[in-house]
């Protein structure tokens, strides 16, 4: 692994190929994190994989490995398109802090500003032991739903009553359009009072719907003009074209150890609702290309997008001393780590159980797809997967074979 061919069939100009080690990481130890992912597609855990590293903006890892679809055991290919679910939230997020730097909006305006079904939301309190719909002592900010403390939840969250709620009413049904399920999910009750606990929760969502009134098109079609093309990702979208449907990557029909296997959104069909916060379908080249951006602060191959320190604030902890909610989101935010506006953010070299610079982020995908940027190292890496059920174990195993191959 002495350098990295790139296949003929895709360009990087803006990420070009360098040896491991000229960038400061060791070839062997790089070899050995595509040995340890290749025993667990020979256990047959691991249905296949794309590994991306870039680090001083060149690719210094870009590896294929195991099946594209396990059904037909077709191989994986380096150009596979992963359904990337959470990992929608980012690009979302810098859509809005656009529209922010076009002073088209503020992040202290209330969401009811502007979606004014969110003037009159309830929250679901206890009274005497007795569920009841209480006013809000104050709105929810656009803030609020970038750092994930608007007071919503995810159906899959957690069996509260307002997350029974969510699941009652599929609202995360893709048969409804953007602005449907915004008034859908208005009309259901909050589960925590806005700014005062972080519940990971649908509000990239909505923020999805603030896109489209603000930007007056669908988010897919805001997204692929204002982001998607002027950065070159071109392999990235809410519906997959046909005419690359023979590069969807699947999972295992069967769970391999045996758990319910989680059935995984259709981006072969067109989808009604286009979600801001987990709709998207993509590429680990395409999704390499968002993350340099990101590392670059805003810039990619002479194409501004936001401001360096737009950048800056958005990879910042944003939430202070706002606790974050036991269970699922503590699963998902573990100590160490706070939220920005559209990431995880390490907040202390140490408390996590995985390594990592004080300021790197991350986020992932439910299908198991995963990502982190380190500016401390100029570095960022990206592993593409849809292994569901593995998706926690198979993180932070990544990550942990990724820093042990800094050597400088």
């Amino acid at each position: 692994m002495m350098g990295v061919p790139i296949p003929s069939d895709v360009s990087v100009p803006d990420l070009p190929a360098e040896a491991p080690e000229n960038l400061g990481l060791c070839p062997q130890r790089m070899r050995r994190l595509i040995e340890v992912l290749q025993t667990e597609v020979d256990r047959q855990r691991l249905p296949g994989a794309v590994v991306l590293i870039a680090r001083h903006g060149k690719l210094a890892l870009f590896e294929s490995l195991g099946s594209l679809d396990p059904a037909t055991g077709s191989p994986m290919r380096r150009d596979a398109i992963f359904r990337i679910y959470s990992m929608t939230k980012p690009i979302v997020s810098v859509a809005v802090m656009m529209l922010v730097e076009q002073g088209k909006l503020l992040l202290s305006d209330p969401v009811a500003k502007y979606l004014p079904e969110y003037s009159a939301l309830k929250i679901a309190g206890l009274v005497e032991c007795a569920a009841q719909l209480q006013d809000v002592r104050q709105s929810a900010t656009v803030q609020d739903l970038m750092r994930h403390t608007a007071g919503l939840s995810y159906e899959f969250m957690g069996t509260s009553s307002v997350q029974r709620q969510y699941a009652q009413s599929r609202i995360g049904s893709r048969k409804r359009s953007n602005a449907e399920f915004s008034l859908q999910l208005a009309a259901l009750p909050l589960m925590f009072e806005p700014g005062s606990v972080w519940e990971y929760s649908r509000a990239t969502d909505v923020l999805g719907c603030l896109v489209e009134v603000l930007g007056g098109a669908t988010l897919g079609a805001y997204l692929k003009k204002e982001v998607f093309e002027p950065l070159g990702m071109k392999d990235t979208w809410f519906s997959v074209p046909k005419c690359h449907h023979s590069r969807i990557a699947e999972p295992f029909v069967r769970d391999p150890e045996g758990g319910l296997q989680m059935r995984l959104i259709d981006v072969r069909e067109d989808a009604v609702m286009e979600s801001g916060g987990g709709g998207l379908a993509s590429t680990a080249l395409d999704y390499a290309r968002f993350l340099q951006f990101m590392l670059n602060r805003g810039e990619l191959g002479g194409v501004r997008l936001l401001g360096s320190r737009t950048v800056d604030f958005m990879t910042a902890d944003h939430l202070g001393a706002i606790q974050v909610n036991s269970g699922a989101s503590r699963d998902l935010l573990p100590p160490g780590y706070g939220f920005g506006l559209g990431f995880a953010v390490r907040t202390h070299a140490g408390l996590a159980p995985v390594p990592g610079s004080v300021g790197a982020y991350y986020w992932g995908g439910m299908a198991g797809t995963t990502f982190f940027v380190d500016p401390a190292e100029d570095m960022f890496a990206c592993l593409m997967l849809q292994a569901p059920n593995q998706r926690e174990y198979y993180r932070m195993l990544f990550r942990n074979l990724v820093y042990a191959t800094l050597v400088d």
